[in-house]
Order: structure tokens, then C-alpha cells, then sequence
């Protein structure tokens, strides 16, 4: 065991700072603190050493400079039981530190404001703060280390149950703790400065903070665990307000149902299964996107995940809760909506507190190495459509085909996707064969496919693909163009009178 006796402590984040001086008070620990954690502490009463007062220099440089100092180290680095490091801090006036308490400044939550500049970045790079904690935690035997609010209440738990003192286990967890926040703040800013060199620097770091383990993984023989690349973005940091635990599917299918809906500026919502849309549509209201949603495959909606881009009412909760469902997920609900939904003792309920996404790169894990790639944000509007057909795409054709155009970018390939106003008609996702995908599209269509407008995420190869379409009544289709057979596809649309357009783009999903 060793006795605490004397702690310097300097955090950005004082969340229970007071409250954990206090209580350290009573084992009557000295305190040593530096800027505004100790005016912070004096405010509240507690008695303070400033860091000026050990080291013999004011802190300087706009608080640049102000614990790198040899009587600050050296009284963290001392082996306690090694007579020449106790010699030399007799010598040199140095008094041991035996608890650091420090937490670094707000760099990763800096980055993450829109409009941040270098400059402001850069100065949110802490340099005294990991030194410290480093130092100390090379010199568990002797010093323990505290590096977030959220373990202040186990050490002050010990700290009654011996008196003041904490154990070498202890001690050795929290330096090992300590280790992985420095080296995740390093990563984070070394990610932050390749930044500026572009999206794929030579060296590529990531770092990930584990939240929690799930249940299982895609399959219940295989273990999974959920964990963060960012503190602010993403679903990994969205709050499930009720129902059961996430499981590692709901997860990969709430991402998908959520990046298809904020592909949309107007009231959308997206039905999912297995990352495919059963329903896409968008509405007046968020129940009636919803119900013209279901209804192009009320069948596949069974057990899928629900995302809405806008505020859920009791009327969509009331419809969202007719029908078994795994997740829903919106950026808020009301009162009476979230009573409802809750309602549902089995129905996860996630509030996405932030639209902002953690990266603009994606990593897909191979053997041996990492794919990555920046991630698929192209948005396309009417002005960039190129017609190829003898006949024009009407206003509303147009509409319909954007609105699809967005669908399918979102749909597994090969993907097909048959829609009409603003809501989806038949969707084929994943085949080997285009034309397959045509075909199980209008397949598995529930509402009346003539009428509708087609979106395919590639070029076609051949004119099957439209051949097939048209006999299913299409009036329009939308495709990036680009086959050596451009000519004989435009031809086929030609003699079934379609209007086609060429985006240019290509949207694979695998």
C-alpha cells in the first residue's frame, strides 16, 4: 500500500473536481494545482499550493509553460526506496508527488466545432499534461495516477477502505489507463495534422475506445464488443432512450437506415433490413412518410429498423408501434411520442443528439491489411443530369428519379430501385445479374410498378436490364451511363419510349 499525502492536480474537465479535493482533504493531502483548477478549488473554499510556489518560475507563455519543471518530475519519478533519487531530491528540493490528477486539454472536442482553425487546434494540444501523467504512471510503484472524473469515485472508495492509502494493483491499473488516454490523444492529433496532407497519409492511425460488449456478434458463436472512433459523431455515441440492448446487427442496420434518411432534405423515412431499404418515402408528416414507407413491402418491415430525419410525433409513433420493430432512430421525439414508443419493452429507441459524421474515410478490414477510401457524400441535383432518350424527363419524372437516385445509392449491388413521388415501389438489391435485380425488383413490388421510375447504381451492360423494365411499365430511368453498349441501351429506351438520364456517377455498395 502507499500512503497518499501529497497531489497535484490540473484538469480541463473539473466535472467532480471539488467534490474529489474535498474528499482528499479528510486524508489530509496536500494539494498542489496550477491555473484554473486551482482558482476553481480556492473558490470553493479548499486550501492550494500553487505550482509556481514548487517550482520557483511563474507559469508563462500563456500557460505554456508552467509544470515541465525538475521539481515537478522529479517528484514523480523518484523511486521511493533507491537512495541516490533520494539524495538527489534532498540535494535539489524536491518533494515527492504521490497522486497526479490530470486530465488533458479538449483537443478531439475542439476539432470537432465546425469552422476551427489550425491555430485554435493547435493550441489544444497539451504538452505538461502527458508528461505528467506519463511520469507518473512509468512510476506506479510509487505514484498513482488519475486521469478522468469517471474514476474518482473507486479511488476515493479505496482511499476509505485503507486509510488513505491505495494498492500496487491499483496503482498499476491506472497507469496502464493512463498509457491508453495518452496514446489515443496522440493518435488524435497526429491523425488531425495528416489531415492537412490528405485523406491517405503514409502512416494512418485510428483509435478506438471500447463502450461496451455486445451480446454476440453477427451470429451468436461469434463475440463483439461496440467501440468509438469519436466522442461527439456517429450512431456509436447516440443515446438508446429505451428497450433492449443493442446487438451488433442492430448496429450495422441502424448506421444504413440512418445515412439513407439524411440523404434527403425533405421528411423521409427509411425502413431497413439486413442494410437494404424495404421502404423509403417521403411525406407531409413524419407518419405518413412512414406509412407510404411500409407500405412498399409491409412484409420485409417485420422485425426492420425505422429512421426518421425529423422530429417523431405521437401520430408516427402510433403507426411505428402497429407492427413489430427492432429500432427506431430520429433526432428527437416528442413527450407523448416517446411514452408510446416506450411502450414497446423489446423496441430500441435512439435519439441521434448529432448528424455530424466521426470521418470522412471508411476502413473495410482484409487479410492482412485495410481497404479505405473516402466516404460515398457525392450529392447530385437536375442540373447534372444529362438526357440521352429522344424524349425528355417531365418535372415530376424528375423528381421521382432524384429521389431513387438517392435510394439506390443507399441499396446493396447490384441495385435496382422503382419508385414514383417520392416514395419506393420495388426494390432489388444485391444480385450477381443486373438484370436479376430488375427483375426481382418488379418481383417483389406490392404497389403497381407502371407508372414508376427506375435508378440502377451502375451502367447497364446490356439492354436486357431495360428491356425487362419496360415491360413492367416504367416511364424513366436514371443510370451513371458509361457501358461500351451506352448506344445499344439508349436505343432500347428509345423504342420503349422511356426518357433516360445520365448522372455520370456510379454508387456501388458492397
Amino acid at each position: 500500500m502507499r500512503l497518499i499525502k501529497r497531489a497535484l492536480v490540473s484538469v480541463s474537465d473539473k466535472t467532480g473536481i471539488v467534490d474529489f479535493a474535498r474528499e482528499l482533504k479528510h486524508f489530509n493531502v496536500e494539494i498542489i494545482s496550477t491555473g484554473g483548477t486551482a482558482k476553481t478549488l480556492r473558490d470553493a473554499g479548499l486550501p492550494v499550493r500553487d505550482i509556481s510556489e514548487i517550482t520557483g518560475f511563474p507559469e508563462m507563455m500563456d500557460g505554456r509553460v508552467k509544470t515541465l519543471h525538475p521539481r515537478v518530475h522529479g517528484g514523480l519519478l523518484a523511486i521511493r526506496d533507491n537512495p541516490d533519487h533520494l539524495a538527489a531530491m534532498q540535494q535539489n528540493g524536491i518533494e515527492p508527488i504521490d497522486l497526479v490528477v490530470v486530465n488533458l486539454y479538449p483537443f478531439a472536442e475542439t476539432i470537432q466545432r465546425e469552422g476551427v482553425t489550425r491555430e485554435e487546434a493547435i493550441e489544444q494540444i497539451d504538452i505538461g499534461g502527458p508528461a505528467m501523467i506519463r511520469s507518473a504512471a512509468k512510476n506506479s510503484r510509487d505514484v498513482a495516477v488519475v486521469v478522468s472524473p469517471d474514476q474518482y469515485r473507486a479511488i476515493l472508495d479505496e482511499l476509505k477502505e485503507h486509510n488513505g492509502a491505495l494498492s500496487l494493483k491499483t496503482r498499476n491499473t491506472l497507469a496502464q489507463q493512463a498509457f491508453e488516454q495518452t496514446a489515443q490523444y496522440d493518435l488524435t492529433v497526429s491523425s488531425y495534422l495528416a489531415g492537412s496532407s490528405g485523406p491517405f497519409p503514409e502512416q494512418l492511425v485510428w483509435t478506438m475506445s471500447k463502450i461496451s460488449d455486445l451480446r454476440y456478434g453477427e451470429n451468436p458463436h461469434q463475440g463483439a464488443a461496440l467501440y468509438r472512433t469519436s466522442e461527439v459523431a456517429g450512431i456509436a455515441n447516440a443515446p438508446v432512450l429505451s428497450g433492449k440492448e443493442m446487438s451488433f446487427n442492430n448496429y450495422v442496420d441502424a448506421e444504413a437506415a440512418w445515412q439513407l434518411v439524411c440523404g434527403f432534405e425533405e421528411t423521409a423515412c427509411a425502413i431497413i433490413k439486413h442494410t437494404n431499404p424495404a421502404g423509403v418515402a417521403l411525406g407531409n408528416t413524419a407518419a405518413e412518410a412512414y406509412q407510404k414507407a411500409l407500405a412498399t413491402d409491409p412484409v420485409s418491415a417485420f422485425g426492420g429498423i425505422v429512421a426518421f430525419n425529423c422530429r417523431v410525433d405521437s401520430d408516427a409513433a402510433q403507426e411505428v408501434t402497429k407492427i413489430f420493430t427492432e429500432v427506431v432512430i430520429a433526432p428527437d421525439y416528442d413527450a407523448t411520442a416517446l411514452e408510446l414508443l416506450q411502450t414497446k419493452k423489446n423496441l430500441r429507441v435512439i435519439r441521434m443528439t448529432s448528424t455530424e459524421q466521426a470521418c470522412g474515410i471508411e476502413l473495410k478490414q482484409i487479410g492482412g491489411g485495410m481497404l479505405v477510401q473516402t466516404s460515398d457524400d457525392h450529392k447530385l441535383d437536375s442540373s447534372q443530369l444529362k438526357t440521352v432518350t429522344v424524349r425528355k424527363p417531365s418535372d415530376e419524372e424528375i423528381r421521382s428519379l432524384l429521389f431513387a437516385w438517392i435510394v439506390c445509392k443507399h441499396t446493396k449491388s447490384n441495385a435496382i430501385v422503382y419508385a414514383r413521388e417520392g416514395q419506393t415501389v420495388g426494390v432489388g438489391a444485391g444480385q450477381m445479374s443486373r438484370v436479376d435485380s430488375v427483375k426481382i425488383g418488379a418481383m417483389r413490388a406490392r404497389l403497381p410498378v407502371a407508372g414508376s421510375v427506375l435508378a440502377s447504381d451502375a451502367f447497364f451492360p446490356f439492354r436486357d436490364g431495360i428491356d425487362e423494365a419496360a415491360r413492367h411499365g416504367i416511364t424513366a430511368v436514371i443510370q451513371p451511363g458509361g457501358s461500351v453498349r451506352d448506344e445499344e441501351v439508349i436505343a432500347a429506351a428509345n423504342e420503349h419510349n422511356l426518357a433516360m438520364v445520365f448522372t455520370g456517377i456510379r454508387h456501388f455498395k458492397h
